[in-house]
């Protein structure tokens, strides 16, 4: 992996700035967490426990073929990614010096800042996965080949106002997301731009747009009761690509359902020293091929 990145101001002075990121829904695959689940059972116990059925099962068979479904898909995602860290701690015996995660990701990057437990942030994502899977009438795509800014002017000419940016993957892969109906009804406006393809995604809602109002503010209060601490290193926000602040948790979380994943912008930041290394944590490469996009 390429060396890069943002030293926090306690590694300044050590040789090797370790980043972990942590993928986000789309990493999902039948048979993820093989090896881990034995390694981990105590792990694995507590989030059958919690979750009500055999997170093992749905990993590594998915018999009933709901792994692709979001209330399914992030629990089961954020626990292979948490016993993907501890192994990695296991084997290294090196914590990071500072994490993110993309989307659902972000969860992971925060457990492994200890700003909670795993069985408290398994609660938080089954939460999110339960609210977003009751989002309807939204769609999402991706656009291949244009920049930010050429997408929005898309966006504005045809968009009508409903349809934003979700996802700012990489700086010609860009994700947007609205109303259902205007998914479909964009493709010749940005083919006609120049993009190289147009994607419509698998999704039941219109992902990080304000389409999710009503799923934020019912995780809001549900993050209400919740209690979280600060993180014990540098964790990146999607929502604002800048470290948390002290006591921004709770607002961040909610606000990261409606705002764009801004994963560019997150590693452009932590690219800014040049003696850090990343690795991607958690099941696929999405983030890898990401990161090389960004820093080329």
């Amino acid at each position: 992996m390429a060396p890069a990145m943002l030293a926090p101001a306690h590694a300044l002075n050590s040789q090797r700035i370790m980043i972990y990121l942590f993928p986000g829904q789309g990493s999902q695959s039948k048979g993820m967490g093989e090896g881990l689940f034995e390694r981990f059972p105590h792990i694995t116990e507590e989030a059958s426990d919690i979750l009500g059925y055999d997170i093992q099962a749905l990993c590594l068979e998915d018999p009933d073929e709901k792994l692709g479904q979001t209330q399914y898909t992030q629990p089961a995602l954020f626990t292979v990614s948490a016993l993907s860290y501890l192994a990695a701690l296991e084997t290294s015996g090196e914590k990071p010096a500072m994490t993110a995660g993309h989307s659902l990701g972000e969860y992971n990057a925060l457990f492994a800042a200890n700003a909670f437990d795993f069985a408290t942030g398994l609660r938080l994502v089954q939460k999110r996965g339960a609210l977003m899977a009751e989002a309807k009438g939204g769609g999402m795509a991706a656009v291949i080949g244009l920049t930010h800014d050429q997408v929005a002017q898309v966006l504005d000419a045809a968009g009508q106002g409903q349809v934003g940016l979700a996802n700012l993957n990489a700086p010609t892969q860009i994700v947007v997301s609205g109303a259902q109906e205007m998914i479909p009804a964009l493709q010749d406006a940005f083919k006609e731009a120049g993009a190289k393809r147009y994607i419509p995604l698998k999704v039941s809602g219109a992902f990080h747009s304000p389409f999710m109002e009503p799923a934020k503010s019912a995780f809001e209060a549900f993050l209400a009761e919740v209690a979280l601490k600060d993180p014990e290193l540098p964790v990146i926000s999607n929502v604002e690509a800048k470290p948390y602040a002290p006591g921004s948790i709770q607002q961040l979380l909610a606000e990261q359902i409606t705002s764009p994943v801004r994963w560019v912008e997150s590693i452009s930041l932590m690219n800014q020293e040049p003696d850090a290394v990343f690795e991607e944590i958690g099941p696929g490469n999405v983030l890898k091929g990401l990161l090389r996009q960004i820093l080329r």
